[in-house]
């Protein structure tokens, strides 16, 4: 190579299965997207709280979004490859055939998804224990971890599924198996959603304490003894079968994988700050706050050594970023739950008319729409007399109780799009409000916040971005690629092939700040009184339920 040929460029690929369709990208060395593709994926619900996938389907649309977006490109420049996906649970045989989690014998239908709250009796049941592994995970276990679930499975389905079953994996893991043909885990799986200790293992007291003693007789070969950190190469990378049905060359580098969230926040966190005017740029990174916000939100903070938070997952050694502690703080459906309160109000009609008129999206219009009726005074004080709890489906940190729910108080006669607007902006608070509630427990057990990094779909609404600015009274930081969690994915495949040093480094090149939101300070005055309403409200709610429970 002569001195003025440039070195061919290096591409990677990055997998996201999230909980309604499967995103792929094409993302070169600087972090940069340069193809974009996604696919639906299908969900059933079999009955109310069971939520179930099929992991051949999420295979099949990781092979089309992936086939998608390297199109016209020289394979030979793509070097690594990296997944992320939801913590759901994929149930295999001994042959790696897929068996029912389900009453009907659905085979196809072998994945309890991350969501899905049908193992709420066993969940109790473990909580009831207090073992020491309960520790690491707040002090109380999520009924959307593994445990309860392999225990319904047990429980239920002993002779269709469990007496059958040769291999448990989490949904990230399944895809880099399907991509290599390794069965090893990834730390971050494991550690965050199944119990074991990136220092001391699995528990065999825990497993046995639960009535799954099972793991420990076979040397937890079913559920995972083979342990690599996130970013790690698997084998000798992508095997020829799976090349040929993702469209790439055998043998390119796969990572171990991450769940969605912390992709996410690997995609964001360890962004270069220089030249924004921002606070954390003199900070180390254990003074920002990953906030991956799509679904659900998830909150996720590192720091040297290891902090409990009641009610905040963790701490997690390497389960994100390696050699720190993550804590990780979430709130179940957000998203959703924004979705919920706007299309079920009487108004929803007229909004949805006027918002394809004008060629927008029902938010875009929304936020347009508050902007009129705001007259002049901020926006955020059309909710005086309007507070919304948002634990429409239980609250996950920092008060971990799968029991809460939603409260609304100060309602009108009147429906119009008006009060539609102003009950999704109180909704929209609500979930910032959710977020400060979890801030005030992290640094109230040692963790040190300055800055926000949000990302991920509600981080492209500006009113929620501006919400979370000002009732946290923090900065937020957006990545300048929006769809943080495929570039996190991608930065996986990247240090897999060897073209980083570490993580931390592919982290520093490759995530890059696009915006900065600041708080409107003079308006701290109303979001602190906001705030108190928001923990009496709460409050509240367990006061009705002593009273009506009062014999």
């Amino acid at each position: 190579m002569s001195g003025g040929e440039q070195k061919p460029e290096r591409y990677y690929v990055g997998v996201d299965v999230g909980t309604g369709s499967v995103r792929a990208a094409l993302v070169d060395q600087s972090g940069v997207l340069l193809a974009f593709a996604d696919q639906p994926i299908k969900k059933w619900e079999p009955q109310f709280n069971h939520h179930e996938q099929s992991s051949e389907d999420i295979w099949a649309a990781c092979c089309v979004v992936t086939k998608k977006v390297v199109q016209g490109i020289d394979l030979n420049q793509i070097r690594g490859l990296g997944f992320d996906a939801t913590c759901s649970l994929v149930v295999l045989d001994k042959q790696f055939r897929p068996l029912p989690v389900n009453h009907e014998e659905d085979s196809h239908r072998n994945v309890i998804m991350w969501l899905d709250h049908r193992a709420v009796s066993q969940v109790n049941r473990i909580n009831e224990t207090k073992h020491s592994v309960l520790q690491y995970v707040g002090g109380v276990m999520s009924v959307e971890m593994q445990a309860p679930k392999l225990l319904w499975l047990k429980e239920n389905l002993r002779e269709t599924c469990w007496d059958k079953a040769g291999h448990f994996f989490d949904l990230p893991d399944f895809l880099s198996w399907k991509a290599t043909g390794v069965t090893a885990r990834s730390l971050c799986s494991l550690v965050c959603k199944w119990t074991y200790s990136a220092e001391r293992g699995w528990d065999d007291s825990f497993w046995k304490m639960i009535g799954l003693e099972d793991f420990v007789a076979d040397n937890y070969s079913k559920i995972g003894n083979q342990v690599l950190p996130p970013g790690a190469s698997l084998g000798n990378g992508l095997t020829p079968e799976a090349a040929r049905d993702l469209g790439l060359l055998p043998g390119i580098a796969v990572a171990a994988s991450l769940i969605d969230a912390h992709a996410g926040g690997l995609g964001v966190i360890g962004a270069d700050v220089k030249g924004h005017g921002l606070v954390c740029e003199g900070q180390p990174v254990t003074s920002r706050l990953a906030v991956i916000c799509g679904t659900s939100s998830c909150h996720m903070g590192i720091s040297k050594d290891p902090i409990f938070v009641p009610g905040v997952w963790g701490p997690y050694f390497s389960a994100m970023v390696p050699g720190f502690w993550l804590n990780e703080g979430g709130q179940s459906v957000t998203g959703k739950l924004i979705d919920h309160m706007v299309e079920g109000h009487a108004a929803f009609p007229e909004l949805q008319v006027k918002a394809t008129a004008r060629c927008q999206s029902v938010y875009a219009y929304l936020n347009s729409h508050l902007d009129l009726i705001k007259k002049a005074q901020p926006v955020g004080f059309l909710t005086v007399d309007l507070h919304v709890w948002p634990d429409f489906h239980g609250n996950r940190s920092p008060l971990a109780d799968l029991t809460l729910k939603g409260m609304v108080t100060g309602l009108k006669l009147s429906q119009d799009l008006d009060d539609l607007a102003i009950l999704y902006l109180a909704t929209v608070q609500a979930i910032a409000l959710g977020t400060r509630f979890i801030i005030e427990a992290m640094e109230a057990a040692g963790h040190s916040i300055s800055t926000l990094f949000l990302c991920g779909g509600l981080s492209k609404n500006p009113l929620f971005v501006q919400m979370h600015a000002d009732i946290t009274g923090m900065p937020v930081v957006l990545s300048q690629e929006v769809e943080s969690v495929l570039v996190g994915a991608a930065i996986l495949g990247a240090c897999a092939s060897g073209d980083f040093a570490s993580v931390q480094e592919a982290m520093a090149k490759m995530s890059k700040v696009g915006k900065v939101v600041f708080p409107r300070l003079q308006d701290k005055r109303y979001y602190d009184k906001k705030y108190q309403v928001f923990l009496k409200l709460v409050e509240h709610q367990k006061e009705y339920l002593a009273i009506m429970n009062d014999n």
